[in-house]
């Protein structure tokens, strides 16, 4: 998942390293009345357990889901940083994720009162993060930038990459980029599942986002902005488009945000002081046929 082999920072959760497939073939019929075998995400239930208390069970493909849960329990505001958790072990035969937190934790009453509130744990914590949205403070305009040449080759490296999306066009995207670098690419059935996954992954290496970008297949929500503004990530890009609430979020945070940006189109819905444009000239129009 990434380019280069990164060091937990100290005092990080103890994890497991459970492994699935992310494929099932299956046989269909197309519109030629022809049978063959595609592949389909594999998508599974994983029931998140905290002290052996239930909190949420979250669908996913899998791919890494001790990540998964740290960036969860994070961009819930469940914990407050990694060392507050011992350990996060992943049994797929019973579908199911343990998280153990060290004695003491501020997240005990935090994740207490979510299962008391919400019974079977499910729900999100949307409604007080945008309680918070004044603390949270992203780098200026002139510390954390991106180019139109550099959007470019962000978008060509991740159209180049061998995808799970490519052969089954039924699963969600996201990258860390730093300039045109891509440190970390995760897939999974949903775009908040793959930005939990980003956020967990930078939490247990330490990963600081203000000199970041975040790509994302999905659309940017005011859910998916936020998540990305509590990872200190100020640029967003997606490949497809921005809710109002997004750019609402966005504008309030001074965040950019960049949308339908495929091949060599793209719109800055907002934040275009952090963006570097380099025009191309337009397409000279056809000339009407003569009649």
């Amino acid at each position: 998942m990434t380019e280069a082999p990164l060091i937990p920072v100290p005092g990080a959760p103890r994890l497991t390293a459970a492994s699935c497939s992310l494929r099932r073939e299956v046989e269909i019929v197309d519109e030629h009345g022809e049978r063959r075998r595609i592949a389909l995400p594999a998508e599974r239930p994983l029931t998140v357990f905290v002290d052996g208390r239930e909190l949420v069970t979250l669908l996913t493909l899998g791919a890494c889901p001790e990540i998964l849960v740290l960036g969860y329990l994070h961009n819930q505001d469940l914990i407050g940083g990694v060392t507050e958790i011992a350990a996060i072990e992943v049994d797929w035969p019973s579908g199911t994720a343990a998280v153990s937190l060290r004695p003491g934790a501020a997240a005990q009453a935090k994740i207490s009162r979510r299962i008391a509130a919400t019974g079977s744990g499910q729900g999100t914590a949307f409604g007080d993060l945008m309680k918070r949205i004044d603390s949270i403070r992203l780098p200026p305009p002139d510390a954390a930038r991106i180019r139109q040449s550099t959007l470019y080759t962000l978008l060509e490296t991740v159209r180049e990459r061998d995808t799970l999306h490519r052969g089954t066009r039924s699963v969600h995207g996201c990258a860390l980029f730093r300039g045109a670098l891509m440190l970390m690419f995760v897939e999974d059935v949903g775009r908040h599942n793959a930005m939990d996954a980003v956020a967990g992954w930078m939490l247990l290496h330490g990963i600081a986002g203000g000199d970041k970008i975040l790509y994302s297949t999905g659309r940017l929500s005011g859910e998916m902005v936020m998540k990305s503004a509590q990872a200190g990530v100020p640029i967003v890009v997606s490949r497809n488009g921005v809710t109002a609430m997004g750019y609402e979020v966005a504008r309030r945070l001074g965040m950019t945000l960049i949308g339908r940006a495929v091949k060599r189109h793209l719109i800055c819905y907002v934040g275009d002081e952090r963006f570097d444009a380099e025009p191309e000239p337009r397409s000279a129009a056809p000339r009407d046929r003569e009649k």
